[in-house]
């Protein structure tokens, strides 16, 4: 099993069928592979989304500014969700934001981070990487360079990388493999090229895979064959 991940959960997958707000069904099966894999001695290190709350300026007419940094409290509004579903579970979790919001949770300082992990703590990161302009997929690719991840896990709707959208391409190709250059020069659709330019930099793989599938993190982090691998 890798022994340290990061996990990228977008916004809407914490929705479930409905789309908006949180599932309590889909985070709890979330919540006992998380679990699980820290029972297992897996540093857990999480990135989640806020689509299910708010997704850029959703037709409005709104400075980017304000739209992005209304999608970072989103993030944290999930997070603490997480936080609070985990450790109901019994393990001990910290939020640590890039906004300081200290009445919630700490600030991000990656050596607390990392004493985290050593105390058997799970670590969820909200707000991306705290500026706008960038997505959260890079505030995931951040995060795992700077706590020297052994993989990025992205938790998506589909089960993998595909040539074309598979829900309006019944014939669309599943890749069970990618290069970096693969993903940046067929312009493929897996997180912003930002993203993974800096996963390349760093030799950090990526494994984009379906969330509703069984087990599908724990099958992830124990490098069972699922969904996509992007790597050298």
């Amino acid at each position: 099993m890798y022994k340290r991940v990061l996990l990228k959960l977008s916004g809407e997958a914490l929705a479930g069928k409905s789309g908006t707000g949180i599932d309590p069904e889909t985070v709890d099966k979330v919540v006992c592979q998380l679990v699980e894999l820290n029972k297992a001695g897996v540093q857990v290190a999480i990135v989640v989304g806020g689509g299910n709350f708010w997704r850029g300026r959703q037709g409005v007419a709104m400075d980017k500014v304000t739209a992005d940094h209304m999608g970072m409290l989103a993030t944290i509004m999930n997070s603490l969700a997480l936080q609070d579903a985990i450790e109901k579970k019994g393990v001990p979790t910290r939020v640590q934001t890039a906004l300081s919001i200290p009445a919630v949770a700490e600030p991000f300082i990656l050596r607390k981070a990392l004493r985290h992990f050593e105390c058997g703590r799970i670590v969820i990161f909200a707000c991306g990487t705290g500026n706008p302009y960038f997505t959260t997929d890079s505030g995931a690719a951040l995060r795992a360079a700077e706590i020297k991840a052994d993989v990025l896990l992205m938790a998506k709707n589909v089960d993998g990388v595909y040539d074309s959208d598979p829900k309006t391409n019944p014939n669309a190709k599943k890749y069970t493999e990618l290069s970096y250059m693969d993903v940046i020069n067929k312009n493929i659709a897996v997180m912003d090229f930002t993203s993974v330019t800096m996963c390349m930099e760093n030799s950090i793989p990526i494994v984009a895979f379906g969330l509703s599938e069984e087990n599908s993190i724990i099958r992830a982090v124990s490098r069972e064959q699922i969904g996509t691998l992007i790597h050298r």
